[in-house]
This record gives C-alpha cells, sequence and structure tokens, in this order.
C-alpha cells in the first residue's frame, strides 16, 4: 500500500481509510464560498508543522498577500511554515501572459514548478485553479492536455491538488438532491485519482452548512456520504450530518 498523506481535517482522513495515497492526482472541486483555497492550503500547512513535508501553493489569480492576510485570518500562519510552505504568485504573469500561445504558458508553468524543485524539494503542490490554467492556455483538446499535465505533475513525485469550480451551478447554495453527473466541465473528473467535493447546503430558513464528500478515490476503500464541515479553533473538522 502507497503511504498515505493526511489531510489533517479532523474525522476526514479515518473517512479516507488513512488519508490520500501518495502521488496522486486530487481534484477540489466547490461551489463559490466552500472554502476550496483554504482546504487546499490546510493540507500543505498542517503537513509542514506535523511532519515537515515542504508543499508549493501556485496562484494563478489571488496575490500572495491577498493569500497570506486570509490564512492569517483562519489562524494558519504563512510565517510559521515559510521554509516549507512555499507561494508561487504567477497572478501578474498570467495578466502578461493573457495572449501568449497555449505551448508557451504551459512551458512556462513547467518551468517553473521543476526550476524550484530543485531549490526545495516539495512534495506536495496546491495548483489554483484549473479555471485559470483554462482560460490561459485555450487547450484545443482540454482532456488530453490535462492529461500531460496530470503526467507531468507524477513525474516530479508530487501529490497534487488541483482548486476548480463545479461546472454549471448558478447558486453557490445548492439543495438535495445532487444535479451534477459530472464534477468537470471537460469529464477531467475521470482522469483525476481522487475528488474532494465541497458544498454548502440549505437547512430550514436561515441556516446554511457547508458540507464534504469524497467522491472518489482511486485504490482507498472509502466513504462516499457527505459530512457536515466546520472550522473551529484554526482547524477544518468534519462530523456526520444530524437529521
Amino acid at each position: 500500500m502507497k503511504p498515505r498523506i493526511r489531510t489533517y481535517i479532523d474525522g476526514f482522513d479515518s473517512i479516507l481509510n488513512g488519508g490520500i495515497p501518495e502521488g496522486h492526482n486530487v481534484l477540489v472541486v466547490g461551489t463559490p464560498g466552500t472554502m476550496k483555497s483554504s482546504v487546499a492550503y490546510s493540507v500543505l500547512y498542517n503537513n509542514a508543522i506535523n511532519n515537515g513535508t515542504k508543499g508549493l501553493y501556485i496562484s494563478l489569480e489571488q496575490k500572495r498577500a491577498s493569500l497570506f492576510d486570509h490564512m492569517r485570518s483562519l489562524g494558519m500562519s504563512p510565517e510559521t511554515v515559510k521554509d516549507r510552505v512555499s507561494v508561487l504568485d504567477l497572478s501578474e504573469l498570467r495578466k502578461k501572459m493573457r495572449d501568449a500561445q497555449q505551448d508557451v504558458w504551459i512551458d512556462f508553468l513547467q518551468m517553473y514548478t521543476k526550476s524550484i524543485k530543485k531549490g526545495f524539494d516539495y512534495r506536495l503542490l496546491v495548483l489554483d485553479s484549473l479555471d485559470a490554467v483554462e482560460a490561459l492556455a485555450k487547450f484545443d483538446d482540454f482532456r488530453m492536455e490535462f492529461f500531460k499535465l496530470l503526467k507531468w505533475f507524477k513525474s516530479l513525485g508530487l501529490t497534487t491538488f488541483i482548486i476548480t469550480e463545479m461546472p454549471g451551478v448558478s447558486s453557490p447554495i445548492m439543495s438535495s438532491p445532487d444535479i451534477w453527473s459530472s464534477f468537470g466541465k471537460h469529464k477531467e473528473d475521470y482522469l483525476a485519482d481522487g475528488i474532494v467535493f465541497l458544498k454548502m447546503e440549505k437547512r430550514g430558513d436561515f441556516e446554511v452548512q457547508r458540507r464534504i464528500r469524497c467522491v472518489k478515490m482511486r485504490s482507498v476503500r472509502h466513504d462516499t456520504r457527505y459530512f457536515a464541515m466546520v472550522f473551529d479553533g484554526g482547524r477544518f473538522q468534519v462530523t456526520r450530518i444530524m437529521a
């Protein structure tokens, strides 16, 4: 059995039967406001704190200063893990390369990830977000190019978390039953090793509850049900949903 990468989300690693297999490419999918970026960053942060694992967070949309301010507000100070979690801010480069050809953009992304790894041997990678990659690269065949990108990450020996918006959702607050047949606009969910889905569920007239579900995790016997997710005291926690 492959070594496992713990999420350090209280209660979620037991749902995953120990964590995420090392080397997996995992989509972190969700509607707006479901804390996708915060969940992904927390995996890097807590692995750095608890076992010294190095991680790289690539931001294509949010500036580093804005990301750091947000994480500090959640009790995850970037200064605490500055030698173990690096943030690559490509938001300005994205603006400059808005009209660049797709192969040039992907070449830049691969150049940065590989060159950083030479001096900073990170094992965990967050790519925020797949939607920004799509907008920049303008792939002719998205699934094929995405498959190549996943193979590239695997070739570096990385466990990768790729943030993406839920396709075709007009409101961040949805009610059951689920209406989605796919967790990717181009069915890229079939290519990923795992899918962690985040959503907000309306309960009654006033309450909204964040929920998390492991839709898919290859090589793992996991619970596929929804669980309530809360953030308290600087940590994410999941619990069973009470009727």
